[in-house]
């Protein structure tokens, strides 16, 4: 089997999960080991808890309540009730959990990488075994690297967006408002479009003993007084502070009258920054980071930014998003499909089908996609060879056997020679008498040929070399399955369907007398019965008034084993529409 390591998707993966439990676990794991055990002993909880109470007390030393007395009611009972606000009663606990957070309105999905399924496909027909869809579709899922995620705007009923989408053409970053996709690149690629450059100015005129300082970042603001204060006050708040309100930031300000402070923030002052633009026909000095933000409005967001109605991203770069809306949104929607993958099923199936690949069901739950679907073969109408033959009866009548157990009964390998011991050659050929006699007493030594390796190394006879061929032919016309956890089935005969009933006439029958004319009439609008349908080829006759099924869930995949004795009476039912140009010639 080939294995892809640029995707790391290789079925070796799929095969072992389908193991059961215990054949998984090591077996040199000791599932007791950290258990001492004990003599009457029911666990250390319960003998800690019973030490905790004490020995159990005399029921008789309570105090009983006197016979044909009155009944205390529970609203004469003293103390709080358990609804009347009492001072130990708890805060419910649905009061303190937090809203759950609104996800913007996206599809998300999620499509396998081709190279994967491609090398998926080659795998499945050099080995020829049926897989289950759906246990491929988890596969896919469990490692990111392993699909990609489509994410569509999603129109409402007046034809507008209800969320637009934004991408950055720099880092291919994905964003749900222009604005935080402009934030973005101005914070990320900022020396792409200009320079800052710090130049000396003039400092603040007077005499200053005080400062501003906000008491969450450290930032000087300044003196109250000067003009620039307010400005510098409200910008921090947008900056680091937006969700806090500003009155309440603004009380968290202090006044510092240090003068290593004052001189600090007066150092600050005597400099100020320019920024030169960059990439641009004609050099631009800007003075401010507002201006800043709309010369890039203006030259360069119309080129770097751009609205889109559908974007993919690889899988590692959809979970790593800035925007932690759409992380979370990629979230819940890989959540759903990892308990049902039926969306990333359906791609799937379109994919492998256009590698030649086809799909049945067993048992009419559980699809399963392999080279070619199951075709019965009837060994008493068509010609073949005698080793075709004997696969097939043995397979009969030996319901899920493997391939070691078909190659022991068919072509069982011949136990391995001892190799014979060769003589040692006389010198002189031309020798005889006690020379000879002297030779041939020299006992003889061993072949220098190292013995055949045994076990699975070891070429196949003429005879295994015959089945194995034999059984490809059947595997790959679909008479034989051989499925992924390595049992062989063959195709069963379909079971005819019952006829049609007859079709009623269009007018009802009146008792009334009829003329000769009218029952010759009668006799040719009545129709010929159909003659019942026939199933080919293991799958039902397909007919116009039939709907096509519709891909299902595999009901107790997980808990119940293969059972492929119907494999050839299930309904082969394509997954999507790509079936029909596979097989045309196969009803659904």
């Amino acid at each position: 089997m080939s294995n892809s390591p640029e995707t790391g998707l290789d079925l070796e993966d799929l095969e072992l999960q389908l193991l059961p439990a215990w054949a998984k676990q090591s077996p040199d794991a000791n599932r007791y080991a950290k258990y001492e055990g004990g003599e009457g002993d029911s666990g250390p909880r319960g003998r800690e808890r019973r030490e905790r109470r004490g020995p159990p007390s005399d029921r008789s030393e309570r105090p009983r309540r006197r016979e044909g007395g009155p009944r205390t009611s529970r609203d004469e009972s003293p103390g709080p009730r358990r609804g009347g606000g009492g001072r130990h009663e708890r805060p419910r606990r649905d009061e303190n959990r937090e809203p759950a957070p609104v996800l913007p309105e996206v599809s998300v999905s999620f499509v396998p990488e081709e190279k994967g399924v491609e090398s998926l496909a080659r795998q499945i027909k050099l080995t020829g075994r049926a897989y289950p869809i759906f246990d491929i579709g988890h596969l896919i899922l469990k490692r990111p690297d392993r699909y990609h995620v489509v994410f569509v705007t999603v129109k409402k009923a007046d034809g507008q967006v209800a969320q637009p989408l934004w991408v950055c053409n720099l880092d291919d970053t994905l964003w749900l408002s222009d604005q935080e996709a402009a934030q973005h690149v101005l914070r990320r690629h900022f020396e792409t479009f200009y320079k800052a450059e710090r130049i000396p100015a003039d400092p603040p005129k007077g005499t200053y003993t005080f400062v501003a300082q906000c008491g969450l970042s450290g930032a000087i603001l300044g003196p109250p007084n000067y003009h620039d204060y307010q400005n510098k006050l409200r910008k921090l708040h947008a900056e680091r502070f937006s969700r806090m309100p500003f009155e309440l930031f603004k009380a968290k300000v202090r006044i510092i009258k240090d003068e290593a402070v004052v001189k600090k923030w007066i150092e600050e002052q005597s400099w100020k920054t320019e920024y030169h633009c960059l990439n641009v026909p004609e050099p631009k000095r800007l003075g401010s980071r507002e201006e800043v933000e709309r010369h890039f409005r203006e030259a360069h967001f119309g080129n770097i930014v751009r609205a889109v109605e559908s974007h993919t991203l690889a899988g590692v770069a959809a979970q790593q998003l800035p925007t932690p809306a759409l992380r979370q949104l990629v979230r819940r929607d890989w959540d759903e499909q990892q308990r049902f993958p039926l969306k990333i099923v359906t791609t799937l199936s379109q994919q492998f089908a256009a590698h030649g690949l086809q799909f049945f069901k067993v048992n009419r739950t559980i699809t399963h996609v392999a080279v070619a679907r199951p075709h019965f073969l009837d060994l008493e109408t068509t010609p073949v060879s005698e080793g075709v033959k004997g696969i097939v009866v043995f397979i009969n009548a030996h319901s899920g056997c493997t391939r070691r157990q078909l190659f022991e009964a068919l072509a069982p390998s011949a136990a391995r020679a001892v190799p014979a011991a060769t003589p040692l050659p006389a010198e002189n050929s031309a020798s005889s008498g006690p020379t000879a006699g002297a030779a041939a007493d020299i006992p003889a030594r061993p072949s220098a040929l190292p013995p055949s390796s045994s076990g699975d190394l070891r070429e196949p006879t003429a005879e295994q070399t015959a089945v194995i061929a034999d059984l490809h032919w059947l595997i790959h016309q679909g008479h034989v399955i051989e499925f992924a956890n390595g049992r062989i089935e063959a195709a069963k005969k379909p079971v005819p369907k019952p006829p049609r009933p007859e079709p009623k006439l269009a007018e009802s029958s009146v008792s009334r007398p009829t003329s000769s004319n009218e029952t010759t009439a009668s006799i040719q609008l009545t129709a010929t019965p159909a003659p019942p349908a026939q199933e080919e080829e293991g799958f039902p006759v397909s007919r116009p008034d039939e709907a096509a099924p519709a891909l299902t869930a595999p009901e107790g995949a997980a808990d119940r084993p293969e059972s492929p004795a119907e494999t050839a009476g299930a309904s082969p039912a394509p997954l999507n529409p790509a079936d029909s140009a596979t097989a045309p010639d196969q009803g659904v």
